[in-house]
Parts: structure tokens; sequence; C-alpha cells
């Protein structure tokens, strides 16, 4: 189930939830989320595939980073990931532009208790309808290292598709589309 409700919690006026699973909430962060923050920033098995640890210090000033990432009618940022019942924190998620700055890339970075569960696969396949109802875009990316198996199974499973490598951050990465008509054969 699958229910865009960003007018649901607001925060200065400004949605606070971008969207809402079966079982997860999907919102953004505030000052309040320093110590969730930092538990994916600064965890050596989380960041493995996506960037280097943060200390503490890092990690707060990342978060305000992020923080004015929120603007009002944008998608980018990362955004916190909570359990619907019990609201607890399990880890990101992620829009964020690939570094043409033209063309998103989602993502997501969850605390080892969470993996397994398949709150990865939920939350792409969700931001995926998320990404294209609330977009023009018609393509939709992931990236991720090559040795990173599980998410590549993840992006898979959510419907992107292989397709060749890229450059970011001085790296090559695997890429992923998925474009708004595969989308929608994805979605039904």
């Amino acid at each position: 189930m699958f229910r865009i409700s960003a007018l649901r919690l607001t925060l200065n006026n400004k949605p606070m939830l971008l969207f809402e699973t079966e079982r997860l909430l999907v919102k953004r962060f505030t000052q309040h989320d320093a110590d969730a923050f930092f538990n994916v920033n600064g965890n050596e098995q989380v960041m493995q595939y996506i960037r280097p640890v943060k200390s503490r210090e890092e990690s707060d000033s990342f978060l305000t980073e992020n923080l004015n990432l929120y603007q009002n009618g944008s998608i980018v940022g990362r955004f916190a990931v909570f359990t619907r019942g019990h609201q607890s924190f399990v880890g990101t998620f992620s829009f964020l532009y690939l570094s043409d700055a033209e063309n998103f890339h989602i993502g997501y970075a969850l605390i080892e208790e969470a993996w397994g569960k398949g709150y990865a696969t939920e939350l792409v396949k969700n931001g995926i309808r998320y990404f294209f109802d609330t977009t023009a875009k018609e393509t939709l990316y992931a990236i991720t290292e090559a040795a990173n198996a599980p998410s590549q199974k993840v992006l898979l499973k959510a419907g992107l598709l292989a397709n060749g490598h890229i450059i970011e951050h001085d790296k090559i990465l695997d890429l992923y589309t998925i474009t708004r008509e595969q989308a929608g054969a994805v979605a039904q």
C-alpha cells in the first residue's frame, strides 16, 4: 500500500512526511534526529559501500548540510526511515543528484538491525513510485559499487536494470536505471 501523505505532518509549513509504505514512514530529518543520523553515518558496516565513516562532529555537520537541502517543491535530500508501528529508526532514504546535477539517483542506508527484513526493496519500490508521481523526469537512476551484491539484488528486484557504469566522486560505479514506462509496468 503506497500513499503520498506529504501534507499530514508539517514543520514551519514544510511537509515532514515524504511517503509511507505498508511498514515504513519516510520523512525529513530534524536536528532532533542527530543520534539516528550518526548511527548510520558513523557505522563502518553501513557505510562500507557508500562513503567514508563520519565522526560525530562530521555527522552533525553533514546533518545540517542535509537539512539545508530541503526546499519547498524539491525531493532532493536524505530522509529518515522509521517503522510505522513503533517508530523505530531503521535508516535513511535519498533522492540525490548525480554529478551532472540534472539527473536523480535513489539510495538508502539501513542500520544493521534492519538488514534482511525486506525494508530496502520496499523503500526502493515505493520510492520509484513516489519519484514518478511527483516529478516530470523520465528516468530514475541508482548507483552502487560492483562489490555490493546485496544492493544490486535489491535494485533488480525493485525493477531497475543494470545499465553500464558511471564515475562518481572518482569511483567507477555500476549504474542502474528505470524509466517512467518501466515503472508503470512494475507498479501493476
